[in-house]
């Protein structure tokens, strides 16, 4: 029966965390200099001009493509990282690339990166892009997602999920105290239903028990009364 009432509390903690669910955040003010609402016309975005394109050379051949950019300390961008490999036999590599030497127009709709001065003998004796420091491995790039999407969620659905908590803990202390009593008396209940059953049987098996010694008693006295008469018949023993 307790269960019973328990999950009646359950149903009515879900019913009040609802609400506090649906709940909107509260407005705030933006601080001003700080974010960007859109792209300007003189403006472009890396990923849609540079990072991912590919790069043509003076006659027209595609030699790489852009995979990464170098930023300066005050956050310039000063070059780009340029994959490149099996053009002419030139082996595979990443060469950095100033940004002012690549052309950036448009074709067709589409952009076009050139550079002219990317020859087959240039990028043979090229050395390769030399980092400052390590790549950032896959496991360390998760589990920075992986802790962005933890506080995102935290931010969003903390408010809601305390007050849906306290709610819940209220719901329940309430159904636990109309529970109390109806289960008291129930084992109260329980308990009598109990006792009268041992009084109604205490009479039968005390009427039972009597019975069995008196039965006892009984052939005790006869097994002693046929072993005297048989010791009275017996012979005497010669002297």
């Amino acid at each position: 029966m307790k269960r019973i009432f328990l999950s009646a509390a359950a149903a009515v903690a879900l019913a009040a965390v609802m609400p506090a669910l649906a709940q909107q955040p509260a407005q705030v003010p933006i601080p001003k200099g700080v974010f960007v609402k859109g792209q300007t016309p003189g403006q472009y975005l890396a990923r849609d001009r540079l990072i991912g394109l590919a790069v043509h050379n003076a006659g027209g051949q595609i030699i790489g493509d852009i995979e990464d950019l170098i930023v300066s300390p005050d956050n310039q961008i000063e070059g780009v990282v340029m994959g490149t490999g099996g053009f002419f036999g030139a082996g595979e590599k990443k060469v950095g690339v100033r940004l002012s030497a690549l052309q950036i127009s448009q074709k067709d709709g589409k952009t076009f990166v050139a550079l002219p001065a990317a020859t087959k003998e240039v990028l043979t004796v090229l050395e390769p892009f030399r980092r400052a420091e390590p790549k950032r491995s896959l496991v360390d790039r998760a589990k920075d997602k992986a802790q962005e999407l933890t506080d995102k969620t935290k931010d969003s659905a903390g408010p809601a999920y305390e007050q849906a908590k306290e709610r819940a803990r209220q719901a329940y202390q309430s159904a636990k105290e109309q529970a109390g009593p109806a289960y008291e008396q129930a084992k109260e209940r329980a308990k009598q239903a109990y006792e009268q059953a041992k009084e109604q049987a205490g009479p039968a098996y005390e009427q039972a028990r009597k019975s069995a010694k008196e039965g006892y008693d009984k052939a005790m006295a006869a097994a002693r009364e046929s072993y005297n008469k048989a010791t009275e018949q017996a012979p005497a023993k010669p002297q």
